[in-house]
């Protein structure tokens, strides 16, 4: 019975950390942060069939995509969670497999199949992470 709470927690705990820890949607950036490709085609030069081509090509990967991506994450979930437990609660070996598990692209978008924007499947480090969340400035206080 304890063990299916854990499991259940750590479940739970994966979900919560999928929807906080995935990339911004529609298309942002962390601030500070530039993961765009440069590219010489212009998104708005693309025509109307064109476009829409690519806006169903990728809605059609994106479903199994983000399936890989949702197994991945809720195993890597799993994972931290055990590894917290085996380390008696070290949070920093948990958000080692966390972080990178968790957060990424969950979505193929049209930017991606064009060539102007990378798709990231394992997400930031850690030290990336918090280097976005809290940038270090020496001398300032």
């Amino acid at each position: 019975m304890n063990t299916e709470r854990l499991l259940l927690f750590v479940v739970q705990l994966s979900l919560v950390g999928v929807v906080c820890y995935s990339t911004p949607a529609h298309g942002e950036e962390f601030p500070g942060v530039s993961r765009a490709q440069p590219s010489s085609s212009n998104p708005s030069s693309i025509a109307g069939p064109e476009r829409a081509g690519l806006q169903a090509a990728s809605w059609g990967l994106t479903i199994p995509y983000g399936a890989a991506k949702m197994v991945y994450a809720i195993g890597g979930g799993i994972v931290g969670g055990l590894a917290w437990v085996l380390t008696g609660g070290d949070m920093e070996v948990a958000k080692s497999i966390w972080i990178p598990s968790m957060t990424g692209d969950y979505i193929v978008q049209p930017q991606h199949l064009t060539g102007d924007k990378h798709l990231y499947f394992v997400g930031t480090s850690s030290e990336e992470l918090l280097s976005i969340v809290v940038p270090y400035s020496p001398g300032v206080s």
